[in-house]
């Protein structure tokens, strides 16, 4: 049996960390809590993150912030149309004195990499970080390197600038645990964004260590989840696949292909990290609806009459949502 008031105790006292990484991060950014909200919930929970937005949000900023108040090793890759797998991962040297080859590691061996618009290079380089995403490892020549722990991927991409972009590959995206749409700030956010370009920068104390991450990381997974809820899950992702048998018949046109079983599991670690952002030691139904649309806009493949229609994925979330029995 779980004991959950001892965990509600446990959690409160470490939800302070995370206050304070909220409370560091509004030292340099306006707004956009809920993309810091996603990016805490993924760091809790060990997943990647994929930005959608336009430029100027603040996307890299943030990232780049999180990593220093985290205080571990942080590289940032600029996706080019010219960039080569070898320039994230690394390639073997060969050595004209000791007429040997040696490793030359790339960026990617870091905590948090930045892959800064990753849509702009050629898929068998976006595909370099799909071993890297998925078995924390790479391998160079005949040798696979483990990758540091916690190991964490935050990509941006631009959505409206399609010229010199290439989609991210259906095998790759599904690796990201969630994809974040941030928006425009709101007219008193941008107001505050001039006040505090009219001050000195204050620079970001690190206030978060990676055994932090790993103890909260072991932490999250004791976050109770009722069976009716896992049940709860399950039913969301397969009415995905199958809406027809879930009332929806209208949408069986409208998908193509469904969410796949690793959206399962990561909805399931998500309601968990977002619960114990709540101070929970338990998931409630409404954890589970709040995290969907993250977990599942980049892994439902819409219809060309879906498109035609102008039907966005995340109606269709909200359809299902809404048609399954909440337990």
């Amino acid at each position: 049996m779980v004991n959950i008031e001892e965990l509600n105790q446990k959690i409160t006292a470490e939800s302070a960390l995370l206050t304070n990484i909220r409370e560091e991060i509004k030292k340099v950014i306006v707004g956009q809590e809920d993309m810091v909200e996603k990016l805490l919930i993924a760091l809790i929970s060990g997943g990647h993150v994929l930005l959608e937005g336009v430029p100027g949000l603040a996307k890299t900023l943030t990232i780049k912030s999180l990593a220093s108040i985290i205080g571990g090793q942080f590289k940032r890759i600029q996706f080019t149309p010219d960039l080569l797998p070898a320039d994230i991962i690394g390639t073997l040297i060969y050595n004209q004195k000791s007429t040997e080859f040696f490793t030359k590691k790339g960026p990617i061996f870091a905590n948090i990499v930045l892959a800064d618009e990753i849509n702009r290079s050629p898929a068998k380089v976006q595909s370099a970080l799909l071993e890297a995403m998925q078995e924390k490892q790479v391998t160079i020549g005949d040798e696979s390197y483990p990758l540091p722990s916690p190991f964490f991927v935050l990509a941006t991409q631009n959505p409206i600038e399609q010229e010199g972009t290439y989609p991210l590959p259906e095998a790759q995206i599904d690796r990201f645990m969630l994809k974040v749409k941030v928006s425009y700030p709101t007219k008193k956010e941008e107001r505050d964004i001039l006040d505090m370009h009219e001050k000195s920068t204050t620079g970001l104390n690190s206030v978060f260590s990676l055994e932090d991450i790993h103890r909260l990381q072991n932490i999250t997974k004791e976050v109770y989840i009722d069976e009716k809820l896992k049940n709860y899950i399950i039913e969301i992702i397969s009415a995905t696949r199958n809406p027809e048998l879930y009332g929806l018949s209208k949408l069986k046109a409208l998908l193509v292909y469904g969410a796949s079983p690793r959206a399962t599991i990561y909805l399931m670690q998500a309601a968990k990290a977002y619960a114990l952002l709540q101070q929970r030691g338990y998931v409630i139904p409404d954890d589970i609806k709040y995290m969907a649309k993250d977990i599942l806009r980049h892994r439902i493949i819409l219809s060309y009459e879906a498109e035609a229609e102008q039907i966005t994925v995340e109606q269709i979330i909200d359809d299902i949502i809404g048609q399954i029995e909440v337990p």
